[in-house]
């Protein structure tokens, strides 16, 4: 390979070699970095051990071919091969990982969302046909009790479109940071206000204002979520403690503890993943929707800050969120 063609592939941020006869002649810093920098002059079938990539680098046309693992176990890298003369070949790798990660979890975003949306469906078309039967239909105990049921079962899909909707909007503008003047403070006591009955909800705080850059909408959203799901799963006659904490290193910390039976170690991890229940059957007897944790996750991050769950079984369980305050000019 002449200079002037090493000097153009070594400026290429994508990782590319030549090979010459089966062999690497040169590769560039990036495809050192991926590969090792022994390939050069090794064969590049021991320098890429994936058999449809090394068919598509020693074809006569060349071609690509998909492979697995070059870099991490999950990545997903495109080999791409391109003949420029006799027995040589430019072989570039394109990650596609990322993309490939994305285009799962959309599909199996809409295949969840598909999955809670056909269960209550499906129950309130079987309710409507069994009603429209006169036997069934006629007797207003069993109709009452159906219609009931069909009432639980729509609620239940209509709070599934909305949390789907917020979780949508918040995705839409997560790369916009916000910059509303929002007191945490303030937002903790009026959100824990709108609480009646159940459950009693306490507000603590060791300031009398933690002013962020924020947007008022989507934190009351985390706040309301967070102390909604602390009544849920807390014991019926516990209290529900919220505290809001600024610190001299300039951020503020919230926490919504509960009482409650806790959630497993090992569900911990996963809780705030989109559709994801510790406990599914228990959930969806609250009229759980799956996304809370989730809608209150990618609010937090949107506001360059932090969100964690301690949990503790027979003890209850802390959601806290870490929020920089505003700076003062």
């Amino acid at each position: 390979m002449n200079t002037e063609g090493a000097h153009l592939l070594e400026h290429l941020q994508t990782p590319a070699m030549m090979v010459s006869r089966g062999l690497v002649r040169f590769a560039n810093t990036a495809a050192k970095a991926l590969l090792g920098a022994h390939i050069v002059g090794q064969d590049v079938r021991i320098a890429i051990r994936d058999p449809r990539a090394v068919a598509a680098i020693l074809s006569e046309d060349g071609g690509a071919a998909r492979v697995k693992g070059l870099s991490t176990g999950g990545s997903v890298w495109e080999v791409d091969c391109r003949v420029v003369g006799p027995q040589e070949r430019i072989v570039s790798l394109y990650d596609l990982s990322e993309r490939v990660s994305v285009a799962k979890s959309h599909a199996d975003f809409v295949a969840n969302a598909s999955h809670e949306l056909r269960t209550p469906l499906a129950n309130v078309i079987g309710y409507c046909e069994t009603l429209l039967n006169p036997k069934a239909g006629g007797d207003e105990a069993v109709r009452n009790r159906f219609l009931g049921t069909i009432r639980h079962e729509a609620q239940r899909m209509q709070a599934l479109i909305s949390d789907l909707m917020s979780l949508s909007r918040i995705e839409a503008v997560k790369h916009e940071a916000p910059s509303e003047s929002v007191d945490m403070v303030a937002l903790a006591h009026e959100v824990a206000g709108e609480f009646r009955g159940g459950a009693p909800v306490s507000v603590r705080a060791n300031c009398t204002s933690a002013v962020i850059a924020g947007d008022r909408g989507q934190l009351s959203q985390v706040l309301r979520n967070l102390i909604d799901n602390a009544r849920k799963y807390g014991r019926p006659e516990g209290l529900v403690e919220v505290s809001v904490e600024a610190a001299s290193t300039g951020w503020v910390l919230v926490t919504v503890r509960d009482e409650g039976e806790g959630i497993p170690p090992e569900h911990l991890p996963r809780v705030t993943e989109r559709f994801y229940r510790a406990d599914t059957s228990r959930s969806r007897a609250a009229g759980g929707t799956g996304l809370g944790l989730s809608i209150v996750k990618h609010i937090v991050e949107r506001h360059r800050g932090r969100f964690d769950i301690e949990s503790r079984q027979g003890v209850g369980t802390t959601a806290s969120l870490m929020l920089p305050l505003r700076t003062v000019d």
